[in-house]
Order: structure tokens, then sequence, then C-alpha cells
């Protein structure tokens, strides 16, 4: 194989990936807005929960059911981290350092929107 297609198969890897990386973006930015307004409705509601003097007087269930903005909110960041939000909101960093991974065995890495880096080849002596 020359240098030649050699280049082109970089410069298409490269074009592949950084396509690939910008196609996560638009979705990991919707996840990540969802995340932000789940937890601020849970850390509102729970501040809420926590300022009642109805809470220390109830039991812990009773006390759930009057405050039911809190607990709609936990449940649902509850079932977001096990839907698995928590990995979707970094997928394209996750995407990055495994390509990391594998191009440094040929003297190469990439930064986090898929464009490539070409390393210096180790001098042997």
């Amino acid at each position: 194989m020359n240098s030649l297609e050699q280049a082109e198969d970089l410069k298409a890897f490269e074009r592949r990936l950084t396509e690939y990386v910008s196609c996560l973006q638009p979705a990991t930015g919707r996840w990540r807005m969802i995340l932000i307004v789940v937890s601020v409705c849970t850390a509102t509601g729970a501040w809420n929960w926590l300022i009642d003097p109805d809470t220390q007087k109830v039991s812990f269930l009773s006390s759930l059911w009057n405050h039911p903005f809190f607990t709609i909110s936990c449940i649902t960041l509850i079932g977001l981290f096990f839907a698995g939000i928590h990995k979707r909101v970094v997928a394209p960093s996750i995407i990055a350092a495994r390509c990391r991974t594998v191009l440094a065995e040929y003297n190469m890495s990439c930064d986090d929107t898929g464009k490539l880096i070409l390393k210096p080849r180790p001098h042997i002596q």
C-alpha cells in the first residue's frame, strides 16, 4: 500500500469518525437538558419536602405521599439512571476515549471532535 492510499484511508477514517461524533452531539445535548431539568425538579422538590414542618410529624411514606412533585421527580431521576442516561450524556467522550486507546498502537490519537492527531514515530536507536 503506497503512502497516497494510506493518506486517503486516514482521511476517510477521520471523516467518518468526525461525522459519527458530530451526529451524537444533538442527542447528547437533549439528554443533558433532560438530566438538568429533572435534577433541578428533584432538588426543588427535596427542598420543599425538607422545609415542610409536617415531614417530621408523619411517617416516611405519608411524607412522600404529601409531596407528589418530589416523589415523581425522584422516581423519574432514578428511572433515567437505570435507563443509562449517565452513559448517554457522555457518549461522544466515550467514543473518543476508545478510539484513542486503539489509535495509540499506531502512534495516533484523536481529539473530542474526532479529528486525527498524528504523533511522530519513536526513534529507535
